[in-house]
């Protein structure tokens, strides 16, 4: 009888909201009765609601072949790295993709939401992550949400349950067709397990005790391709000591102890060709009815919950952080659209918030859309376009009351998140032809300058050169790629070896 009581009255607030909500009853007002485009293919509105609410919408074209949705890493790292959305929006501007299956095009960051939830103390995303194609962050394991999916050929999907089949996670050396099963991506390693890392964990992997480190050159990210496909690369480097191996953009590193390491030793050797499969296995949200879903060309993933809208249906929900009317964030989208949508709450007499059955009403009857999910809400909840913030983000602390003022002021400020959505517009690759693979050259400079992981300032720091230090242009295919501003050279100096600022470089004459 209780549950049955429970969903008359989930059935009845769906009902109210769907009646309260609909735009014939409502007649809301808008900032901006129409939409306002802000770069080619993707528009911004801002809607203002009578209950009351303010609801800032971003709305990308889902056909136009130069625009893409990337994600992004507080301060470019899995391993516990956080900034504010707009921080993340810059680290992303003028960057380089692999949108177009290519590395070198760069992404013009238009607008940007917060991501999904994070452990507030280690500052380590929950939930999964894929970023520009990079399998960063697995799923877990058997949950009922996984989250929001935009692939390489513009399809786009929320996920239920997946399951990583241990069989099936395997590098292949294609020497002598030895193979070994790998345990985890960017996570702590536990007794002899195998662990990958991508360039999305940090500079440098973690320390591990007389570990086996296996340096491999990428051809592509490293994508979720089921065996008998694989990702290929090339083994530059074999390291045997305590971990801190650097993690170049397009390398990973296979790290192993104990008896995985010694047979990995025995079959692999510098030059050997590897490949690597993973495979994804989708289920209902039941997690055992089979919901065939290629994973293959996943390009931008991240976490949700709360999947509010399914195929057009408001979804009940009976979990308590559902009711509540507070800040949300949410991925939404129909055939022609991907919808960015960011709730303001916590305001009194200005915006309150939603709860997730208003937020999917809301999402159905003024946007058209039919599928959309959660992301990490309350004072998280952002949005910011073109670099700037449009919305009014208020955290959970208390109210003020200033001398003189008419009202209750609640504190507003950005938080630092550890992830978050992008919607970017695809520049085209551009390149310098100022160097030449072997020629000799020296950091011309007033002080020490960074030596990057990948052509970008967006990458990881491997270290400092001091001026006066000489190094050999690398062959590289992005040699010479334009990104954050600047022209970037793959160059091997004595000390490390990494990608540095064009203006930085000189050659060496033959004089000396």
């Amino acid at each position: 009888m209780r549950n049955a009581r429970r969903s008359l009255w989930i059935s009845l607030l769906i009902a109210l909201a769907s009646f309260t909500w609909s735009p014939a009853a409502r007649h809301a007002s808008a900032d901006s009765p129409i939409w306002m485009e802000v770069a080619p293919g993707i528009e911004y509105r801002q809607f203002l609601l009578n209950t009351p609410n303010r609801v800032y919408v971003a709305r990308m074209h889902r056909r136009f072949p130069n625009l893409t949705i990337e994600s992004s890493l507080g301060q470019g790292k899995v391993n516990g790295g956080l900034e504010t959305v707009r921080q993340m929006a810059q680290r992303e501007d003028q960057s380089i993709n692999y949108w177009g299956e290519r590395w070198g095009n760069r992404s013009q960051a238009i607008v940007a939401i917060n991501g999904f939830f994070y452990d507030p103390e280690s500052g380590i995303p929950r939930s999964g992550l894929i970023k520009s194609g990079w399998y960063a962050k697995r799923f877990d394991e058997r949950q009922r949400d996984s989250g929001f999916v935009w692939t390489l050929d513009r399809q786009a999907f929320i996920g239920s349950c997946i399951a990583h089949p241990t069989r099936r996670q395997t590098i292949t050396v294609l020497d002598n067709r030895s193979s070994f099963l790998f345990e985890g991506i960017n996570t702590p390693a536990k007794g002899e397990q195998l662990i990958i890392y991508t360039p999305q964990f940090d500079a440098f992997t973690p320390f591990r005790q007389a570990s086996l480190e296996i340096l491999v050159a990428l051809e592509q990210p490293m994508t979720i391709l089921p065996a008998p496909n694989m990702v290929l690369g090339v083994v530059r480097a074999i390291i045997e000591g305590n971990g801190n191996t650097p993690l170049p953009f397009d390398h990973v590193v296979l790290s192993s102890s104990g008896a995985n390491a010694q047979a990995m030793k025995q079959a692999i050797s510098v030059g050997s060709k590897i490949g690597i499969s993973q495979e994804v296995r989708h289920f209902q949200s039941d997690c055992r009815t089979p919901r065939p879903i290629d994973w293959s060309k996943a390009y931008t993933a991240i976490g949700t919950n709360f999947t509010f809208l399914i195929e057009g249906r408001v979804q009940s929900f009976t979990d308590i952080g559902s009711i509540f009317r507070v800040p949300r964030t949410a991925i939404a989208y129909n055939e022609e659209y991907i919808f960015f949508i960011v709730v303001d709450g916590r305001q009194p007499f200005e915006s309150h918030g939603m709860s997730i059955v208003e937020l999917a009403v809301f999402a159905k009857n003024y946007l058209g859309a039919t599928w959309g999910a959660g992301l990490d809400g309350g004072g998280s909840s952002t949005m910011v376009v073109l670099g700037e913030l449009k919305n009014h983000p208020v955290t959970e602390t208390s109210p003020q009351t200033l001398p003189g003022a008419p009202q209750t002021l609640w504190p507003t400020a950005e938080r630092a998140v550890a992830n978050s959505l992008i919607m970017a517009l695809v520049l085209p690759k551009e390149t310098s032809e100022a160097f030449e693979p072997g020629e000799a050259v020296v950091v011309q400079a007033n002080e020490p300058i960074p030596l990057f992981a990948g052509p970008g300032s967006d990458f990881a720091i491997f270290t400092h050169l001091a001026p006066g230090t000489s190094g050999i242009i690398l062959d590289h295919a992005l040699n010479g790629v334009l990104a954050k501003g600047v022209y970037w050279w793959n160059v091997r100096f004595e000390s490390a070896e990494g990608w540095i600022s064009q203006e930085y470089l000189r050659v060496i004459s033959a004089s000396g």
